[in-house]
Protein backbone atom coordinates (compact mmCIF):
# COMPACT_ATOMS: atom_id res chain seq x y z
CA UNK A 1 0.00 0.00 0.00
CA UNK A 2 1.71 3.27 0.74
CA UNK A 3 -0.66 6.30 1.61
CA UNK A 4 0.84 9.89 1.36
CA UNK A 5 -2.22 11.78 2.49
CA UNK A 6 -4.77 10.74 5.11
CA UNK A 7 -8.04 12.38 5.47
CA UNK A 8 -9.82 11.61 8.18
CA UNK A 9 -13.99 11.85 9.13
CA UNK A 10 -13.79 14.36 12.90
CA UNK A 11 -17.07 13.43 14.53
CA UNK A 12 -17.15 9.78 15.77
CA UNK A 13 -13.42 8.81 13.87
CA UNK A 14 -11.13 11.17 16.24
CA UNK A 15 -13.65 13.36 18.32
CA UNK A 16 -16.16 11.56 20.81
CA UNK A 17 -18.94 13.29 19.96
CA UNK A 18 -21.82 10.61 18.97
CA UNK A 19 -23.38 11.26 22.31
CA UNK A 20 -23.52 14.98 22.02
CA UNK A 21 -24.81 15.03 18.34
CA UNK A 22 -27.56 12.99 19.43
CA UNK A 23 -28.53 14.69 22.27
CA UNK A 24 -28.22 17.98 20.85
CA UNK A 25 -30.48 17.19 17.92
CA UNK A 26 -33.51 15.73 19.91
CA UNK A 27 -33.15 18.87 22.23
CA UNK A 28 -33.32 21.02 19.19
CA UNK A 29 -36.43 19.52 17.67
CA UNK A 30 -38.65 19.77 20.49
CA UNK A 31 -37.74 23.26 20.99
CA UNK A 32 -38.98 23.72 17.76
CA UNK A 33 -41.86 21.18 17.59
CA UNK A 34 -40.75 18.80 15.30
CA UNK A 35 -41.58 14.96 15.73
CA UNK A 36 -39.43 12.97 18.32
CA UNK A 37 -36.33 11.26 16.92
CA UNK A 38 -35.10 8.07 18.69
CA UNK A 39 -30.80 7.70 19.19
CA UNK A 40 -30.61 5.35 15.97
CA UNK A 41 -32.40 7.50 14.20
CA UNK A 42 -29.96 10.61 14.96
CA UNK A 43 -27.22 8.30 14.46
CA UNK A 44 -27.95 7.53 10.97
CA UNK A 45 -27.52 10.57 9.62
CA UNK A 46 -24.63 11.98 11.67
CA UNK A 47 -21.68 12.49 9.05
CA UNK A 48 -23.99 14.41 6.54
CA UNK A 49 -24.55 17.80 6.37
CA UNK A 50 -26.63 20.05 8.81
CA UNK A 51 -29.70 20.89 6.29
CA UNK A 52 -29.30 17.29 4.90
CA UNK A 53 -29.01 15.92 8.31
CA UNK A 54 -32.25 17.45 9.54
CA UNK A 55 -34.32 17.01 6.02
CA UNK A 56 -33.65 13.54 6.15
CA UNK A 57 -34.68 13.20 9.97
CA UNK A 58 -37.73 15.42 9.28
CA UNK A 59 -38.84 15.15 5.79
CA UNK A 60 -41.73 17.78 5.78
CA UNK A 61 -39.94 20.37 7.53
CA UNK A 62 -40.56 24.26 6.30
CA UNK A 63 -37.52 26.97 5.72
CA UNK A 64 -38.66 29.03 9.26
CA UNK A 65 -38.14 25.43 11.16
CA UNK A 66 -34.92 25.32 9.55
CA UNK A 67 -33.77 27.88 10.44
CA UNK A 68 -34.50 27.74 14.10
CA UNK A 69 -33.39 24.01 14.11
CA UNK A 70 -29.99 25.38 12.69
CA UNK A 71 -29.08 27.85 15.32
CA UNK A 72 -31.24 25.14 18.25
CA UNK A 73 -28.03 22.37 17.31
CA UNK A 74 -25.86 25.13 17.47
CA UNK A 75 -26.73 26.83 20.39
CA UNK A 76 -26.97 23.35 22.00
CA UNK A 77 -24.34 21.23 20.90
CA UNK A 78 -21.44 24.57 21.42
CA UNK A 79 -22.43 24.87 24.97
CA UNK A 80 -26.15 24.04 26.25
CA UNK A 81 -25.79 20.24 26.07
CA UNK A 82 -24.40 18.37 29.32
CA UNK A 83 -22.94 15.29 27.01
CA UNK A 84 -19.01 15.79 27.26
CA UNK A 85 -17.02 15.36 24.63
CA UNK A 86 -13.33 14.93 23.76
CA UNK A 87 -10.44 13.40 20.89
CA UNK A 88 -10.69 9.91 21.71
CA UNK A 89 -7.63 8.77 23.82
CA UNK A 90 -4.50 8.68 21.64
CA UNK A 91 -5.84 10.80 18.70
CA UNK A 92 -3.69 13.67 19.74
CA UNK A 93 -0.43 11.59 19.50
CA UNK A 94 -1.42 9.50 16.55
CA UNK A 95 -1.90 13.28 14.66
CA UNK A 96 1.15 14.18 15.98
CA UNK A 97 3.40 11.03 15.02
CA UNK A 98 1.87 10.92 11.49
CA UNK A 99 2.84 14.76 11.05
CA UNK A 100 6.38 14.36 12.23
CA UNK A 101 6.70 11.03 9.43
CA UNK A 102 5.88 13.52 7.02
CA UNK A 103 2.32 12.07 6.33
CA UNK A 104 -0.29 14.98 4.94
CA UNK A 105 -3.25 15.25 7.08
CA UNK A 106 -6.64 16.42 6.24
CA UNK A 107 -10.26 16.69 7.41
CA UNK A 108 -13.46 16.16 5.51
CA UNK A 109 -16.29 16.49 7.63
CA UNK A 110 -20.21 17.24 7.99
CA UNK A 111 -19.92 19.89 10.57
CA UNK A 112 -19.75 23.26 9.19
CA UNK A 113 -16.48 25.43 8.64
CA UNK A 114 -17.40 27.87 11.36
CA UNK A 115 -17.44 24.48 13.57
CA UNK A 116 -14.86 23.01 12.62
CA UNK A 117 -12.35 26.11 13.22
CA UNK A 118 -13.86 26.71 16.16
CA UNK A 119 -12.96 23.13 17.76
CA UNK A 120 -9.76 23.24 16.05
CA UNK A 121 -8.69 26.06 17.48
CA UNK A 122 -9.94 25.19 20.93
CA UNK A 123 -8.22 21.67 20.97
CA UNK A 124 -4.86 23.74 19.23
CA UNK A 125 -5.07 21.62 16.42
CA UNK A 126 -5.24 23.62 13.49
CA UNK A 127 -1.29 22.75 12.37
CA UNK A 128 -1.80 19.61 12.03
CA UNK A 129 -3.64 19.44 9.02
CA UNK A 130 -2.30 20.56 5.88
CA UNK A 131 -6.34 20.89 4.44
CA UNK A 132 -9.98 20.92 5.80
CA UNK A 133 -13.12 20.66 3.82
CA UNK A 134 -16.78 21.15 5.82
CA UNK A 135 -20.16 20.40 4.15
CA UNK A 136 -20.83 23.82 3.55
CA UNK A 137 -18.77 25.10 1.79
CA UNK A 138 -18.69 21.47 -0.40
CA UNK A 139 -21.35 19.06 -0.96
CA UNK A 140 -22.32 16.93 1.78
CA UNK A 141 -21.06 13.43 2.37
CA UNK A 142 -21.60 10.68 0.45
CA UNK A 143 -20.48 12.89 -2.72
CA UNK A 144 -17.04 12.72 -3.55
CA UNK A 145 -16.17 16.65 -4.20
CA UNK A 146 -14.45 17.31 -0.44
CA UNK A 147 -12.18 14.34 -1.48
CA UNK A 148 -11.51 15.63 -4.37
CA UNK A 149 -11.10 19.13 -3.52
CA UNK A 150 -8.45 18.21 -0.96
CA UNK A 151 -6.68 15.67 -3.95
CA UNK A 152 -6.65 18.42 -6.05
CA UNK A 153 -5.49 21.45 -3.33
CA UNK A 154 -2.80 18.78 -1.77
CA UNK A 155 -1.74 17.43 -5.41
CA UNK A 156 -2.35 13.63 -4.08
CA UNK A 157 -3.39 10.79 -6.72
CA UNK A 158 -6.21 9.11 -5.13
CA UNK A 159 -4.25 5.94 -5.40
CA UNK A 160 -2.08 7.64 -2.54
CA UNK A 161 -4.85 8.87 -0.16
CA UNK A 162 -6.85 6.95 2.78
CA UNK A 163 -9.52 8.38 4.24
CA UNK A 164 -10.71 7.21 7.68
CA UNK A 165 -14.37 7.54 8.70
CA UNK A 166 -16.83 5.82 11.39
CA UNK A 167 -19.94 6.46 8.96
CA UNK A 168 -21.21 4.52 5.22
CA UNK A 169 -21.10 8.11 4.51
CA UNK A 170 -17.09 8.59 4.28
CA UNK A 171 -16.86 5.20 3.15
CA UNK A 172 -19.33 5.91 -0.21
CA UNK A 173 -17.55 8.70 -0.85
CA UNK A 174 -13.93 7.22 -0.70
CA UNK A 175 -15.31 4.36 -2.53
CA UNK A 176 -17.14 7.55 -5.42
CA UNK A 177 -13.66 9.27 -5.29
CA UNK A 178 -11.54 6.18 -5.45
CA UNK A 179 -9.90 6.79 -2.46
CA UNK A 180 -8.83 3.67 0.10
CA UNK A 181 -10.85 3.30 3.60
CA UNK A 182 -10.43 2.28 6.76
CA UNK A 183 -13.46 1.78 9.37
CA UNK A 184 -13.34 2.58 12.74
CA UNK A 185 -16.24 0.73 14.55
CA UNK A 186 -16.46 3.48 17.76
CA UNK A 187 -18.61 5.96 16.07
CA UNK A 188 -22.40 6.53 14.38
CA UNK A 189 -22.57 3.45 12.41
CA UNK A 190 -22.29 -0.26 13.21
CA UNK A 191 -20.10 -2.99 11.85
CA UNK A 192 -22.09 -4.82 9.52
CA UNK A 193 -23.26 -1.33 7.50
CA UNK A 194 -19.75 -0.40 7.44
CA UNK A 195 -18.27 -4.04 6.22
CA UNK A 196 -20.61 -3.44 3.27
CA UNK A 197 -18.76 -0.65 2.36
CA UNK A 198 -15.96 -2.72 1.25
CA UNK A 199 -13.50 -0.91 3.68
CA UNK A 200 -9.52 -2.11 4.13
CA UNK A 201 -10.16 -2.26 7.15
CA UNK A 202 -11.86 -2.19 10.30
CA UNK A 203 -10.40 -0.46 13.45
CA UNK A 204 -11.83 -0.64 17.07
CA UNK A 205 -9.93 1.97 18.60
CA UNK A 206 -7.65 4.71 17.86
CA UNK A 207 -4.91 2.73 18.96
CA UNK A 208 -5.60 0.25 16.67
CA UNK A 209 -6.04 2.57 13.70
CA UNK A 210 -2.70 3.56 14.91
CA UNK A 211 -1.30 0.14 14.44
CA UNK A 212 -2.35 -0.37 11.08
CA UNK A 213 -1.34 2.87 9.37
CA UNK A 214 1.78 2.27 11.02
CA UNK A 215 1.84 -1.29 9.14
CA UNK A 216 0.65 0.26 5.79
CA UNK A 217 2.51 3.42 5.36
Amino acid sequence: MGFDLIIFDWDGTLADSTGRIVDSMQRAGRIVGLPLVTDAQVQNIIGLGLPEAVETLWPAIDEEQMAAMKECYARHFVSDSPIPMGLFAGAETMLARLQERGVLLAVATGKSRRGLDRILDDLTLRHRFAATRCADESRSKPDPLMLQELLAQLRIPASRALMVGDTTYDLDMANAAGVAGVAMSHGAHDELALLGCRPLAMCHSIAELDVWIAQAL
